[in-house]
C-alpha cells in the first residue's frame, strides 16, 4: 500500500478527542503508529491515550495502528508518522541500513511472543528443527516475529531455505491462517495466542512471554516493545520527546498500580469482545515483564544485537553503535 493510501487509512483509525478540542490547547502535533494496537505488549500506547497522558502536558497525539511492525517502520522512514510503538530490534536493523532511530521508552524485558503449533501437528513438531518443509506464520516479512523465527530455526540447525515464512499479521488473520492449514505453526502475541491455546487449536512450542522463558531461549533479556523515533526528529523536538517519554512512563506505572480488571476496563470493548476473561488472564501473565520506569534492561541491547547479527550478515556487531539505539535522556529530565 502506498504512503498516501496508508495516510488515508490512518485517518480513519485515529483514536481520542476531536481535532477541534485538541487544537484548543495542544502545542505539538504528533502521529504515533502502533504495530497492532490491541496487542497486550503495546498496552502502554492505548492507555496513555485513553487516560489523557498525552493531552495533559499539551501534546496533540494521534495513535494509529498497522497490523505488522515492519509496515509501521516503513511509515516512519517515509515521514508519514513521527514515532512507532514497536520492537526495539528495529533500531538496530535500521542503523545497519543507515537510518538512525532510537528508543525513548522501553516497555518490557521479554518479547511477549509465543511460537504456536497447530494441535493437529503437535505430535510431529516437537522443536523448531521439525519446521523443515513447513509454512510458518509471522506478522510480516522483516518484522520482529520474522527475526525471532529465523533465529530459532537457525539455532536448531535449519537454513532459511528449509521452511517458508508466510506474513499473516495477527488476530483474526493469524487465527484463520492456522485454521485453514495455510500455516502449521507461527509466532504471535496475546490475545491471539491465548485464544488459540484456550480453544485447543494450538499448542505452545516456545514461550517468550516471561523473563525466565526469554533467558532460557534467547540467552538473556530481550527488550521488545518500545517507543522509537528518528534521532533527527527527537533532537529537533526535545520538549515533545520529554513529554512523550513521561506520558508512557505514567502508563507503565498505571499498569503496575492497578489490577488487570481495572486496566482492561480502560480499553475499547473491541479489544476483547466476548473474550474479556481471556484478555484479563493474558494480561496478568505478561504484566511482570512490563517495565516500571521505561529504562533499558541491563544487557538487553547486547542480546538483541547478538541475535540480529546471527540471522543477518549485514548486521555486524562491530559496526553497530548500541548507544545510539536508545536513550534515557528524556526520562531523566523532569516533566514540565
Amino acid at each position: 500500500m502506498s504512503t498516501v493510501r496508508r495516510a488515508a487509512a490512518m485517518a480513519a483509525l485515529v483514536l481520542g478527542a476531536s481535532w477541534a478540542t485538541r487544537a484548543a490547547y495542544a502545542d505539538e502535533s504528533i502521529t504515533l503508529m502502533v504495530g497492532g494496537i490491541d496487542k497486550i505488549i503495546y498496552l502502554p500506547a492505548i492507555l496513555a491515550k485513553r487516560l489523557g497522558y498525552f493531552e495533559q502536558p499539551g501534546l496533540d497525539v494521534d495513535v494509529v495502528t498497522e497490523p505488522a511492525g515492519v509496515n509501521a517502520e516503513d511509515e516512519l522512514i517515509a515521514g508519514a508518522v513521527q514515532g512507532v510503538v514497536g520492537f526495539y530490534d528495529h533500531t538496530i536493523d535500521l542503523q545497519s541500513k543507515g537510518t538512525d532511530v532510537e528508543s525513548l521508552v522501553q516497555f518490557s524485558s521479554a518479547p511477549g511472543e509465543v511460537e504456536l503449533v497447530a494441535a493437529s501437528h503437535a505430535a510431529d513438531i516437537k522443536t523448531p528443527a521439525d519446521f523443515k518443509g513447513k509454512s510458518l506464520g509471522v506478522t510480516g516479512l522483516g518484522s520482529s516475529t520474522d527475526f525471532l523465527t529465523q533465529y530459532l530455526t537457525k539455532k536448531f540447525g535449519l537454513d532459511r531455505s528449509d521452511y517458508r515464512l508466510l506474513p499473516v499479521d495477527a488476530g483474526k488473520t493469524f487465527i484463520d491462517a492456522m485454521r485453514s492449514h495455510r500455516i502449521v505453526a507461527g509466532m504471535t502475541t496475546d490475545p491471539t495466542a491465548s485464544e488459540l491455546i484456550s480453544s485447543g487449536e494450538a499448542k505452545v512450542l516456545i514461550d517468550l512471554r516471561t523473563e525466565v522463558g526469554t533467558r532460557e531461549t534467547l540467552g538473556g533479556l530481550y527488550p521488545a516493545g518500545c517507543l522509537y523515533m528518528r534521532a533527527a526528529w527527537v533532537n529537533e523536538h526535545p520538549d515533545a520527546a520529554r513529554k512523550l517519554a513521561h506520558a508512557f512512563v505514567r502508563a507503565l506505572q498505571y499498569i503496575h498500580t492497578h489490577s488487570a480488571e481495572q486496566i482492561v476496563a480502560q480499553l475499547p470493548r473491541s479489544y476483547y469482545e466476548k473474550r474479556k476473561a481471556l484478555y484479563v488472564a493474558a494480561l496478568k501473565g505478561y504484566r511482570p515483564a512490563f517495565s516500571i520506569d521505561g529504562r533499558m534492561p541491563a544487557g538487553g541491547p547486547r542480546t538483541v544485537l547478538a541475535i540480529m547479527s546471527t540471522i543477518d550478515p549485514s548486521v555486524k556487531s562491530t559496526d553497530i553503535d548500541l548507544s545510539k539505539t536508545y536513550t534515557t535522556a528524556y526520562l531523566d529530565e523532569p516533566a514540565k
